[in-house]
């Protein structure tokens, strides 16, 4: 049983791009489609596909390295706000990852966005993790 979903996801993607795999596949659910899509958009990883089963589908990511080195396009993922404690923030607290270059995903009342999302938007909410 897994008591964190969202550890469990980006634990499943830094592992397989540890063993240098092309497509992981992670048991869906809204929150980690939602954080798929940001992680596309952002170009983080090629594509995905959510797959439906008679449980609670999938996602197929297919993840994105460079051509020449071979190096993985997400360097590290971290989990901040977890079961045990959680991390909330305002948005004139959020704090730049990797100077600017990574992003935050955050789970407000309008929905799971980036960090810069979330400050135009004027939100705040649970910071999920960084990706950069």
């Amino acid at each position: 049983m897994v008591t964190d979903p969202i550890a469990d996801f980006l634990t499943r993607i830094r592992n397989a791009q540890m063993a240098n795999h092309r497509i992981v596949e992670i048991p869906a659910s809204k929150l980690k489609k939602r954080i798929t899509e940001i992680l596309y958009d952002k170009g983080y990883i090629l594509k995905y596909k959510f797959e439906e089963d008679n449980k609670q589908g999938l996602i197929k990511i297919a993840l994105k390295y460079d051509p020449q080195t071979k190096v993985p396009a997400i360097t590290d993922l971290q989990r901040i706000s977890r079961p045990g404690l959680r991390q909330y923030s305002k948005p004139a607290d959020f704090k730049r990852i990797k100077n600017g270059l990574g992003v935050a995903i955050v789970s407000t009342s309008k929905g799971v966005m980036t960090d810069k999302e979330a400050k135009t938007q004027n939100v705040g909410g649970e910071v999920v993790c960084y990706v950069y």
